[in-house]
């Protein structure tokens, strides 16, 4: 056991002198073998065999040491750290070559308390198939780890679990060390002086805290703004809704379009058409009025004019076609009709386009789906292979690494023999590097000498200079002069002029600037109410303008959205071609997924567009519901608005 307690120390030795960051693996062991030439081949062998082994395998080792420190060992000291990689190192690595007789031996020549705790902690099978099978799965692959170290670990848990009780037993039956004869020093009492008793303090009075006041209630109510914001959008929303309905139903008679030759209809012979009112589009930002407040929504000067000039052009045309109208002018019926037909059928092309683009969606994401699971296979077959040639991989580095030993052992022979040399070099290395070192010695006395003599006389000159500065100070001077400010100076120039004369004239000057900046503000104040006048004039005229535009995008839309309930895309030959490649590409994918156990990809949620969907239809029967109410009789608008 000595033997290999011995043996134990030199491999710590070593390793406490190895340094990852600094020191390559492959110098140090050549280092280390100059170093052990004096021991026998056996013992040399050893070691080498042990420190070459813990400098491969370091991360494994440091892995399992460090998580020791921080669970078991946070009372061992750090100084151990080399041996507890030993003791990792033999028991991983080479338990099945050394034998489990020869490891006891190798255990038991080190402290043993230490070696328990450290064997318990290693042969735990919860660390074993836990953490230390993970981390170790970082650095090599998993089922290398598992095969070559945690299987064996495992296998040798119940013998080292046996080996470790005996130990302990071991050290609980040692007999206590004979306590010493000597005499024991007893401690003896200082003769301090006693210290005077403390005074009782005057107890402190407790101030009274002012009593504080409750949270208030509208901290967790809504603002009273927010509900008046509420109730006056829902009051804009309706009377906006009824200034439509009201100009559907008023509707003037020269709006409507009639053939030629056909004679004006009577208001006995007009037949009541049944107008549902559309739904009100968001497109613009309307203006409307509070009912608290008459204050319009404000916008900006370009805005107005480019608004206003929009309508005036717009009211423009409409004059000139209603003048035309008056004037006995063609009607286009026919081309109405003719462009009604003509849009219902590009109307039909497009909900044809539409439901062709869904169906190509629908055949990329079947192919897609048949392409994933072509990948899936594909990548099998290329993991079966990677293990095929990892294992292909290891036995070539184990290979590698006799190779590289034999190398190694040539390598030590021819250094032993090119140290004999370095000695002689070594001496006149240094001989050349101590007349180097005087020579330097010499030139910097000279440069040392050079500059203080060079520094006196700086100083020198600094002191003359001080001299000469303090004797001009003390020299009388002349100080104060008198100024006469209304006298001219008289250099001869042209507008010369005493301080006074110029202090009046710049007087009057400011005076002047003054009253043209106060006529200057008159004319732009009355400029801008001009403008101000205009412009407002002019967003009156937009908002009517608006309005009106917004009853008729209302009506065209309401028409479109009857040709989008009535129509229905056409079943063309892309449509059934789309089809039935969809249905091909599934069944496809499903006999792939059944063969290869692939699972197919979950179907969609059903789309938000549905919701809206259904949104804008209760609203469409909601305001035809208050339509209807409202050409009841005695149930007008005026009627609702009073009874709101």
């Amino acid at each position: 056991m000595a033997y290999y307690g011995k043996c134990i120390e030199t491999v710590m030795k070593h390793l406490d002198r190895f340094q990852p960051k600094k020191d390559s693996p492959e110098q140090f062991l050549e280092a280390v073998a100059n170093s052990l030439q004096t021991l026998s081949p056996q013992k040399q062998a050893f070691i080498m065999e042990i420190l070459s082994g813990c400098l491969e395998y370091r991360k494994l080792l440091t892995i399992v040491v460090d998580a020791f420190y921080v669970r078991d060992g946070r009372l061992c000291p750090r100084a151990d750290y080399s041996l507890f990689e030993v003791i990792c190192y033999l028991a991983t690595f080479q338990l099945e070559e050394l034998g489990f007789q020869l490891f006891c031996d190798v255990v038991r020549s080190q402290p043993i308390h230490k070696v328990c705790k450290f064997l318990g902690f290693l042969f735990s099978p919860l660390n074993l198939s836990s953490w230390i099978k993970d981390e170790w799965s970082l650095v090599y692959e998993t089922s290398h780890v598992k095969e070559n170290w945690i299987d064996p670990l495992m296998r040798w848990q119940p013998e080292v679990q046996e080996l470790i009780d005996q130990l302990q037993g071991e050290l609980t039956s040692q007999p206590s060390p004979p306590k010493s004869k000597a005499k024991v020093t007893e401690p003896r009492e200082f003769s301090l002086t006693t210290p005077r008793p403390r005074a009782i303090p005057v107890p402190e009075l407790v101030p009274k805290v002012a009593k504080t006041r409750p949270v208030p209630r509208s901290t967790y109510q809504p603002p009273k703004e927010q509900r008046l914001l509420e109730m006056t959008k829902r009051y804009n929303r309706w009377q906006a809704e009824e200034l439509l309905l009201r100009a559907n139903i008023e509707e003037l008679r020269c709006a409507l379009p009639r053939s030629r030759g056909e004679p004006p209809l009577q208001d006995s012979e007009k037949k009541p058409r049944l107008r549902l009112p559309p739904r009100i589009l968001k497109t613009r930002k309307l203006t409307f009025y509070t009912p608290n407040d008459n204050a319009p929504v404000k916008l900006n000067t370009a805005a107005i004019l480019r608004e206003g000039a929009l309508y005036q052009r717009q009211v423009e045309k409409e004059l000139q076609r209603v003048d035309r109208l008056v004037d006995g002018a063609g009607d286009f019926s026919e081309f109405l009709e003719w462009q009604r037909r003509m849009q219902a059928k590009d109307r039909e092309e497009q909900l044809a386009a539409g439901e062709v683009r869904r169906l190509r969606g629908k055949l990329s994401h079947e192919e897609a789906a048949l392409a994933r699971q072509q990948v899936a296979q594909e990548k099998r077959r290329t993991a079966e292979l990677k293990k095929e040639e990892t294992a292909e991989l290891m036995q070539r580095c184990a290979e590698r690494r006799l190779q590289e030993e034999k190398s190694m052992k040539e390598l030590v022979e021819q250094v032993i023999e090119t140290q004999k040399n370095v000695k002689v070099a070594q001496t006149e290395l240094r001989k050349g590097r101590r007349r180097i070192a005087q020579e330097v010695t010499e030139e910097n006395r000279e440069l040392l000498q050079r500059s203080a003599e060079a520094a006196k006389e700086e100083q020198k000159r600094r002191c003359d200079l001080v001299s000469q500065l303090r004797a001009l100070e003390f020299q009388p001077t002349r100080r104060g002069k008198l100024v006469d400010l209304t006298q001219i100076p008289g250099h001869g120039l042209e507008g010369e002029m005493s301080v006074v004369e110029l202090r009046e004239r710049l007087a009057l000057l400011k005076e002047t600037r003054r009253r043209q900046e106060a006529e200057r503000r008159d004319q732009i104040i009355q400029g801008k109410r001009a403008k101000s006048r205009e412009l407002r004039g002019m967003l009156g005229q937009a908002a009517l303008c608006r309005a009106a535009m917004g009853r008729s995008a209302a009506l065209r839309w309401e028409e479109k959205a009857r040709w989008a309930a009535a129509g229905a895309p056409s079943q063309d030959e892309r449509v059934l071609e789309l089809q039935r490649r969809i249905q091909e590409k599934a069944a496809q994918r499903r006999a792939q997924a059944a063969s290869g156990h692939v699972p197919a990809p979950r179907a969609m949620r059903p789309k938000q567009r549905a919701q809206l969907e259904a949104q804008r239809r209760l609203e469409l029967e909601r305001s035809r519901e208050r339509w209807l109410r409202a050409q009841q009789p005695g149930c007008g608008p005026a009627r609702r608005l009073g009874a709101a």
